[in-house]
């Protein structure tokens, strides 16, 4: 076996900006505050100019954040949502955990994500919103979305879990819909040392109703609460993390583009299927994902190089044993079933050398040539 070349090293990336991260750390040790403190504001308001938004809300997990949007939104027991099948299944978990009904519905192939062309006729009189996801940091196509659900008077919650500084059209996302919600899982593109998430919005009666929500319905008064919340902060040396982060996000988001384009010219006379990127979006990479009918072959001959791969994700939602009870059924969603059996996540962070990239696109090159 060949030097391994793994799927993301968090290591190094820590390494290269140890001495910042480890001040910010100890300023947060040093202050004595370490749940919605100062650094957790500090980082709602540097995230949300970030996002071209009014207001982020800082909470304690991307799935948090999904299920917080909803419940600000009015949007529980009765109501459904509609999103895609083929995404994690955080995004569904989510939606239960406000007590709707996930509707899911098949990808445009291209993007692989939510076919605006599919979303009308899911519909039904309990739908409340539309909740796009904008898979591998490539964002959906959100005007169409935004037209039905204008139209038709309902939410639009964009899951922005990896799509940190991605632009479509122009704007960037988390800006675009009603309200939106980020991961800071420590591979995302702004990952903590830890779970955290955000709730990003431009409406300020959302984001109050966010705050709210996220500790005990508390407003004011210690201990009181106004409606029925839950307990889900961000802490505050997770936002002193990623303070640190967010000032290298856009540096870092450009050697991804840098390393993805590279994967793609390699590429480029062979079979393999590289991502889409409409040009319309400005793709933030947070995953670089091939397509290849023999994917498993694929896969394990890399493996035998010391090559690390994933796959995101293996089996879509509306056929996992979990939501059978959703009552779909193999063949329903056809695009998102064959997305499934072909997605091959390879290695790409942005400290990642381009010799390394350039053995991995050799071997894949070579296992293509002998299958």
């Amino acid at each position: 076996m060949g030097t391994g070349i793994p799927f993301v090293d968090l290591k190094v990336q820590y390494r290269q900006i140890k001495d910042e991260i480890d001040q910010a750390i100890q300023d947060v040790l040093d202050s004595g505050h370490f749940i919605l403190g100062e650094q957790v504001e500090a980082f709602e308001a540097e995230f949300a100019a970030y996002c071209s938004a009014g207001q982020a809300v800082g909470v304690n997990s991307g799935t948090a954040a999904i299920q917080l949007a909803l419940l600000a939104c009015g949007i529980g027991s009765g109501d459904e949502v509609v999103t895609p099948s083929f995404t994690s299944v955080a995004t569904v978990a989510a939606i239960e955990l406000t007590g709707a009904r996930p509707v899911l519905v098949d990808i445009d192939p291209h993007r692989c994500t939510l076919d605006p062309e599919r979303v009308e006729a899911a519909l039904t009189p309990r739908t409340r919103a539309v909740l796009p996801v904008h898979l591998y940091g490539c964002p959906a196509d959100l005007d169409p979305l935004l037209g039905i659900t204008r139209r038709r008077g309902l939410v639009l919650v964009e899951d922005c879990a990896q799509a940190h500084g991605a632009l479509y059209k122009g704007r960037k996302v988390g800006s675009l819909g009603d309200i939106a919600a980020f991961s800071f899982y420590p591979t995302k593109n702004l990952g903590a040392y830890g779970d955290g998430g955000a709730v990003v919005t431009s409406d300020p009666a959302l984001a109050a109703r966010t705050r709210l929500l996220r500790q005990y319905g508390w407003e004011n008064r210690r201990q009181v609460s106004k409606v029925r919340g839950l307990n889900s902060r961000l802490d505050d040396l997770q936002a002193a993390v990623l303070r640190v982060k967010l000032n290298h996000l856009d540096e870092w988001n450009t050697r991804r583009e840098d390393l993805a384009h590279r994967y793609t010219e390699l590429f480029y006379a062979s079979e393999l299927l590289t991502p889409d990127s409409p040009r319309d979006v400005r793709h933030a990479y947070h995953l670089y994902v091939v397509r290849h009918p023999r994917r498993d072959h694929l896969q394990a001959a890399l493996a035998e190089n010391g090559i690390q791969t994933l796959v995101h994700y293996p089996v879509p939602v509306h056929l996992q044993p979990a939501y059978r009870d959703l009552g779909y059924r193999e063949g329903d969603l056809p695009h998102s079933e064959e997305a499934a059996r072909q997605v091959l996540s390879l290695p790409l962070y942005p400290e990642m050398g381009t010799a390394d990239l350039e053995k991995v696109a050799r071997e894949i090159l070579a296992s293509l040539h002998g299958m």
